[in-house]
């Protein structure tokens, strides 16, 4: 297993099994319609490229995963723990997605996100991200109810 230990006292490392159980927690912690555990376990079987980032005390703190199409990588999943929300570390995941992909001979990350999600989209705004369409009924929502996800790209 790879470990990798950047500047900020951050540990990244590719997702296992094992971390399934606290992404999950993590997940439906920040998001009010969480990935399911059966959507981790299926993507890290699917060999997806999923990392985890933890504190220098190994709280985790973050997570990302990516799938790899043709010259495409799409983010498929990406949450900052609430307590660290806020601090940069949400841009820094996306610095190493970009990174990720590039070293995979990815051209361009696609995303998609709940119109919803304010804080999310001025993120992936300031970062560079830019909207190129949208997907009617993407999301579930409440009360049965679904929600439009905006598809944004960012060029490497």
């Amino acid at each position: 297993m790879t470990v990798l230990e950047s500047a900020t006292g951050l540990r990244f490392a590719p997702m296992q099994a094992s971390d399934v159980d606290e992404v999950y927690a993590l997940e439906c912690s920040v998001f009010p319609h969480p990935w399911s555990r059966a959507n981790f376990t299926e993507s890290l079987a699917s060999g997806y490229d999923a990392w985890t980032v933890r504190d220098a005390d190994g709280a985790l703190a973050g997570y990302y995963l990516l799938m790899y199409a043709v010259d495409e990588a799409h983010l498929l999943d990406v949450a900052v723990c609430a307590a660290r929300q806020r601090q940069g570390l949400g841009r820094h995941l996306l610095d190493c997605i970009g990174a990720r992909a590039r070293g995979q001979g990815m051209l361009s990350v696609l995303l998609e996100v709940r119109p919803s999600n304010e804080r999310a989209l001025a993120v992936y705004r300031r970062y560079g991200y830019r909207e190129i369409g949208r997907r009617k009924g993407y999301y579930p929502a409440h009360a049965g109810q679904r929600e439009d996800a905006i598809v944004m790209r960012i060029d490497l």
